[in-house]
């Protein structure tokens, strides 16, 4: 597989939903947890919910073009979420600790966050390309 197959336009669409759908998200969990009061957990989870709902139907009609309708789709598309979710923050925390393992834990818990946040990107992008929406590349592009 060649690496132009794999970054192309696709992927920069991929990058501006991200953008989209964390702003759409991070907006919800904020509200929620400020405006309303409502839970650190909830709001947060409210957030994912979302912005999950957001990057489902951008990234299947917008970035991929997928025209199939079924559950099946939207079960994959859920799976993968977690599965990613899983495996980058899995893999972010312990890594982090062992690099820097000299910083303060507030210092090693938010790289981690955000290593956890890249993991998580390159394995979705993966997964919602590969496997959810099985994207080809038109010719035109």
């Amino acid at each position: 597989m060649k690496l132009k197959n794999i970054f192309d336009i696709a992927t920069l669409k991929f990058i501006a939903v991200g953008l989209v759908n964390t702003a759409v998200g991070a907006g919800v969990m904020f509200l929620l947890f400020n405006l309303f009061g409502l839970s650190y957990w909830f709001s947060n989870i409210a957030n994912v919910v979302v912005g999950s709902i957001v990057s489902y139907f951008l990234n299947k009609y917008f970035t991929f073009k997928a025209t199939k309708k079924s559950f099946i789709e939207v079960l994959v598309f859920a799976i993968n979420i977690i599965v990613c979710h899983f495996l980058a923050y899995s893999v972010a925390e312990p890594l982090t600790n062992m690099v820097l393992a000299s910083a303060n834990e507030t210092v090693r818990t938010n790289l981690a966050m955000l290593v956890g946040m890249g993991i998580f990107t390159v394995l979705n992008y993966f997964g919602q390309r590969f496997i959810v929406f099985k994207y080809k590349k038109e010719k035109s592009e």
